[in-house]
């Protein structure tokens, strides 16, 4: 049987698109739809960091409030910056507020929020 342990640790260091590959290969190999262990697994490392109470924030989240009138050109615009695939990139789109991406430095997070606000979404950082 699997170390949890060391599997544990493997899950939490995962990237955004490492989680959303894994989910989809649970998906479609074994008929598992993982959503909410995937969003916990990528947002423990968010908020786990307990010494860094007084410091200056240095990983944001993109929160995609809401897709705005031109829900198509959002949703084509989610699949070019995450690598996602056009179904997953409309689920978070259909599904917002949601994050988009998570644990990223506050310059790209900034310019994702400018590309997304002038296509038409409202979008916030935290």
């Amino acid at each position: 049987m699997a170390d949890v342990k060391a599997l544990g640790d493997q899950l939490v260091e995962l990237t955004v698109k490492e989680v959303n590959e894994l989910a989809e290969y649970l998906k479609e190999e074994h008929g598992i739809e993982p959503a909410a262990a995937a969003a916990v697994a990528v947002a423990a490392p968010a908020g786990g960091d307990g010494d860094a109470a007084g410091a200056e924030q240095t990983e944001f989240d993109v929160i995609l409030k809401s897709p705005g009138g031109a829900k198509l050109a959002i949703v084509k615009l989610v699949k070019e910056l995450t690598g996602l695939g056009l179904k997953e990139a409309k689920e978070i789109v259909d599904s917002a507020p949601k994050a988009i991406k998570e644990g990223i430095a506050k310059d790209e997070a900034e310019a994702l929020k400018k590309q997304l606000e002038e296509a038409g979404a409202e979008v916030e950082l935290k």
